[in-house]
């Protein structure tokens, strides 16, 4: 049974799955960078590029936000036997137009938001597309009849409700929540979604342009609608004004799950109870340990994220193959349970340790497409490559972790190294030599890091000695505990 914990002070929110005892995912939101997705804006076109078939859209947010030409909606005629090709950016925009846009991607690193005109509005047990066409039900029910069963009241509903004269045709996603929902409740939310949608209109209509017309609910409502499935045992609150808030919301759009919502009174705090504060500490670090002793690393890249599986400490079986075998199928489930856990997303190659036996890799794929199977977010797995690498993609939508929570290293600029003590001695070798021969001094001072200065002195004594009798002055060093490795000054006295 999976439990839901949610975590509140005053410029933060947390949220965490539990799943069996394991925190499988980690929602996070600060008042001062509240997540865009779902958002809609009164958008103005800023500039469009044809080379690039797209336009940057001013929806009010420090850079521009990006609209390709295939997340544009366009009238498609009802006798077309096929879709269309997607028409030029330059026929779908013009420069100074003003459309109503949804966020599909937050903004990462240096790129904006990424929208569409797609827009989709979510509730409970149904997504409703203004401008898309039919019924879909969730993957995730995999029941053929209760698909059909669903997709047949659904469009009854369609059919029959009053709110779609108001709201228009459209389409509807049926969600994973409306297996075994009854019809009432498939009612209730398409009426509820037909005002959501008309009081969009109206404030579209208002809107000046380039502001904001509906925001998406906050984390805590957020995880009851997208993540409260009847096989949540619970949700632990641990602040009283959320949990009162909480229990309203589930009051008005899911009864039934009100009694699920408990508030957390214990001494301890809710995330070191239950040890998530441990996971997200593990989940920053590159190196992730496996039961059997070996382990995985993980490195984020502009391009990518790498993951690497090591046997490290695991012997296993007398056979080389089979222990390589039972270590990469540990490591499959590990690395799945990360990419939810990390929020990694983009491109993804995993490099398993090498397998001469083909059974053995399919069994591999099938282990690691199983344990992705429970992931929310959309992703692809493709074969293995000649050099025994796989190759995957994860849908990205909000920042990773790592991200979030953390910034680059003010002494590496994030490379992630320094160079050496020994580097720097010859860099400032080099260094005063070249001052020396530019100006006139009576001696040289260098402030240095401790070390640096403390190796200047022991290891390369002698080369001190070659400076000064190259330069012909005297060379004073002096230890300067706040400068980082790589920092240092060559002063002429």
């Amino acid at each position: 049974m999976r439990e839901i914990l949610i975590n509140v002070t005053p410029r933060e929110t947390r949220a965490a799955l539990i799943d069996n005892g394991t925190t499988q995912e980690l929602y996070i939101e600060r008042a001062s960078r509240r997540g865009l997705v779902g958002n809609l804006y009164k958008g103005r076109v800023s500039r469009v590029l044809p080379g690039m078939q797209a336009a940057f859209i001013d929806i009010g947010l420090a850079r521009a936000a990006f609209l390709h030409a295939s997340d544009i909606a366009r009238a498609v005629p009802a006798q077309a036997e096929a879709v269309p090709a997607v028409p030029e950016i330059g026929e779908l925009v013009l420069p100074g137009q003003e459309i109503l846009v949804q966020v599909l991607k937050d903004p990462l690193g240096t790129k904006g938001a990424r929208l569409t005109t797609f827009i989709s509005l979510p509730s409970r047990f149904l997504v409703y597309m203004p401008r898309g066409q039919g019924v879909g039900v969730s993957s995730r029910i995999e029941d053929p009849e209760a698909r059909e069963q669903l997709r047949v009241q659904v469009r009854e509903l369609m059919e029959n409700s009053a709110a779609q004269a108001d709201s228009g045709k459209g389409g509807y996603i049926v969600r994973t929540a409306a297996y075994r929902a009854p019809p009432e409740a498939l009612r209730a939310d398409m009426l509820y979604l037909a005002r959501l949608w008309e009081h969009v209109r109206q404030q579209h209509l208002k809107a000046s342009g380039a502001e904001l017309v509906h925001e998406d609910l906050a984390l805590g409502p957020r995880m009851l609608r997208d993540e409260l499935g009847a096989d949540v045992r619970r949700v632990l609150v641990d602040a009283p004004a959320e949990y009162a808030r909480l229990r309203q919301f589930a009051q008005s759009f899911m009864p039934d799950a009100v009694e699920r919502i408990e508030q957390y009174n214990g001494a301890p705090p809710l995330f070191e109870l239950h040890g998530v504060e441990e996971e997200i500490a593990r989940a920053l670090d590159r190196k992730v340990p496996l039961k059997s002793g070996g382990y995985i690393v993980i490195d984020q890249t502009e391009a990518m994220t790498t993951i690497d599986v090591n046997t490290g400490a695991y012997v296993g079986h007398r056979n080389p193959e089979e222990t390589v075998y039972r270590t990469n199928l540990e490591a499959a489930v590990a690395i799945a349970r990360q990419l939810r856990l990390r929020n990694l997303g983009g491109i993804i190659i995993v490099d398993f340790i090498d397998m001469q036996d083909v059974t053995h890799r399919e069994q591999l794929l099938a282990a690691l497409q199983g344990a992705l199977a429970g992931d929310r977010a959309q992703n692809q797995i493709a074969r293995v490559s000649p050099l025994g690498l796989v190759e995957m993609t994860r849908k990205r939508t909000r920042e990773s972790l790592e991200h979030l929570l953390c910034e680059p290293c003010a002494t590496c600029q994030g490379r992630g190294f320094v160079r050496s003590a020994e580097t720097i001695c010859h860099e400032i070798y080099r260094e005063a030599l070249r001052q020396c021969a530019q100006f006139r001094v009576e001696q040289l001072l260098i402030l240095a890091h401790p070390e640096v200065v403390e190796r200047l002195l022991d290891e390369d004594a002698p080369v001190m000695a070659d400076l000064e009798q190259q330069v012909g002055r005297p060379v004073r060093l002096q230890a300067e505990a706040l400068y980082g490795l790589e920092q240092f000054d060559v002063v002429l006295a």
